[in-house]
């Protein structure tokens, strides 16, 4: 068909007009995807309170971090380290803890003796025996954060009642040794020299600190609120509520009865 007969079929609407082509076929509906509800199958509706878990805070409940014998002792440690003073000693927890780490060693030397023991089985051990010397570490520290203290302390100790109660008896025995072969070393080595009014070691002469050193409860700390706190007074007379999680830096002798109640950690 060329483009006269086309034209004239067109002239005497007997073909239908290019445009219009497509008019004769049936038409797709078109799809409205926004008033079409999308919804899988496991969606709820929107006034279910079950299916809105999103900032629900019952949704995804969080196990309170429980409080094992190792928690407590890194917590104490960590607490002696950084307190000026020192603090009561926790020996029923170390006894403890000894007594385990000593009860897990048998264990693992047993099993490494052991010639069915697998290959996984000896990663098992090592990873066990990592743990082991990692608590064994912790331990050695705080005993030794402490023996420091006592030590430097050691003539304070002797003559304070109220710190020895926070000592164990090999401690207040180790304090009492230390401060008397300190005080013949000094009295050997330099005061048998002096004059008697000036040979003592106890005495407390004005505007002149002290001989006998003492634990210095002024100085300041970091302070981390375990939970809520009670109002606490600072030196300039302003008060302070902590609450769970809060970080403050203040003299320890503002939080020291917080300390002592394991409100707070340092």
């Amino acid at each position: 068909m060329d483009w006269d007969e086309e034209y004239e079929l067109l002239k005497a609407g007997r073909l239908p007009p290019p445009g219009n082509a497509s008019s004769s076929r049936p038409r797709r509906p078109i799809d409205n995807d926004d008033d079409v509800q999308m919804a899988g199958p496991n969606v709820q509706p929107e006034d279910d309170d079950e299916g809105k878990f999103l900032g629900r805070p019952d949704a995804f409940p969080e196990d309170e971090p429980k409080d094992t014998p190792l928690d407590r002792l890194i917590r104490h440690w960590m607490n002696e380290r950084h307190c000026p003073d020192i603090l009561p000693a926790q020996e029923d927890l170390l006894a403890h803890l000894l007594d385990h780490l000593r009860r897990q060693s048998e264990a693992v030397q047993l099993l490494r003796s052991d010639p069915s023991t697998s290959e996984d089985e000896h990663m098992r051990i090592m990873l066990v025996q990592t743990e082991i010397e990692r608590v064994k570490f912790i331990v050695r520290s705080y005993v030794r954060t402490r023996l420091f203290k006592i030590e430097r302390y050691a003539n304070f100790v002797r003559t304070n009642g109220e710190i020895q109660t926070r000592l164990t008896a090999a401690e207040r025995d180790h304090a009492l040794r230390h401060a008397k072969i300190t005080d013949q070393h000094f009295v050997s080595s330099v005061l048998q020299g002096l004059p008697e009014t000036q040979s003592h070691l106890d005495d407390t002469p004005l505007f002149v600190p002290p001989m006998i050193t003492e634990p210095d409860k002024s100085r300041p700390v970091f302070v981390h609120a375990l939970q809520r706190c009670p109002r606490i007074t600072l030196p300039d007379g302003a008060k302070l509520e902590m609450d769970k999680g809060h970080i403050s830096l203040m003299p320890y002798n503002i939080v020291e009865q917080l300390v002592a109640r394991g409100e707070v950690e340092l």
